[in-house]
């Protein structure tokens, strides 16, 4: 958590020291000696690409038109109500760790990176440019209980108990998908699955991050430097990969086509079982 480009880039400079050689081991670098456009974007882009296309083939429907709540402010966030807002989403929450913002209108995203990526501030200090907005203190209320169609937790771990989960079910939700890494404890997990609500794990729905982290390694390894809309490009065809595994894998098993978690924990399964038992390990 907080953890940028400026800290990565001395890793690597410490990394390259001490072993006296230039290769993609730490990803997230600047951009004037090896790292990858779209990086900071990935993480918060590959939620929605994946929620998407989750929306499409389950619900036969999409982003676009639906109503959004994110939590956190931070690049997942960000870059999740970017995103969003480019597939036709109205995203209405943001936060951070001491309270959220709502936004009706639809979260106004250049002052959101004013404050939070220029100014360093609190989320409350959209109020001073967006007048009727509203901020909640967490000990009042949580971001859970605003009505939404989806909602992308993208904050911390346990950020979303059962009692949220509750909540979002009563309000309508159609599906929860997973920003941050394990935001959702294991209760809400079960009632929201039970609940057909379709649930993306944050093992499958954040791993734009880690698959762009790929794709810069992938780069390094060939002196390239990609496109920012090259990456995207590969971005939104891994994650939508990522999701037809899981879904395909959850039929193969009889598991409900709303219970991604199943079918997410069933496929990571698989592949190392396979690898495994090719390798004669």
């Amino acid at each position: 958590i907080g953890v940028g480009a400026k800290g990565m880039g001395y890793l690597f400079g410490q990394y390259k020291k001490r072993r006296d050689e230039y290769t993609g081991v730490v990803t997230g670098k600047g951009l004037s000696f090896g790292g990858s456009l779209t990086r900071k974007e990935a993480t918060g882009y590959g939620l929605c690409y994946f929620a998407n296309r989750a929306l499409s083939i389950i619900k036969n429907t999409s982003l676009n038109g639906k109503t959004v709540a994110i939590s956190g402010s931070g690049n997942v966030a960000i870059y999740a109500c970017e995103k969003a807002k480019e597939l036709g989403a109205k995203v209405v929450t943001m936060s951070d760790s001491n309270g959220f913002i709502y936004d009706s209108n639809g979260i106004n995203l250049e002052v959101i990176k004013m404050i939070k990526e220029v100014k360093r501030g609190r989320i409350k200090e959209y109020l001073d440019y967006v007048k009727d907005a509203l901020y909640y203190d967490t000990k009042d209320k949580r971001v859970w209980s605003i009505k939404c169609d989806v909602a992308l937790p993208c904050a911390t771990q346990n950020e979303l108990n059962l009692t949220d989960a509750i909540n979002l079910v009563e309000n309508g939700v159609i599906g929860v998908f997973e920003g941050a890494n394990m935001p959702s404890t294991l209760d809400a997990m079960k009632y929201l699955i039970e609940h057909n609500v379709i649930f993306g794990p944050g093992k499958a729905a954040n791993a734009g991050g880690v698959a762009t982290s790929g794709l810069e390694m992938s780069q390094n390894s060939m002196r390239l430097s990609w496109s920012f809309s090259e990456v995207d490009a590969k971005l939104k065809e891994i994650m939508e990969n990522i999701f037809d595994n899981v879904y395909q894998t959850s039929k193969k098993f009889g598991v409900k086509e709303n219970d991604l978690l199943t079918g997410a924990n069933i496929a990571g399964f698989e592949k190392i079982l396979d690898a495994m038992l090719a390798q004669g390990i």
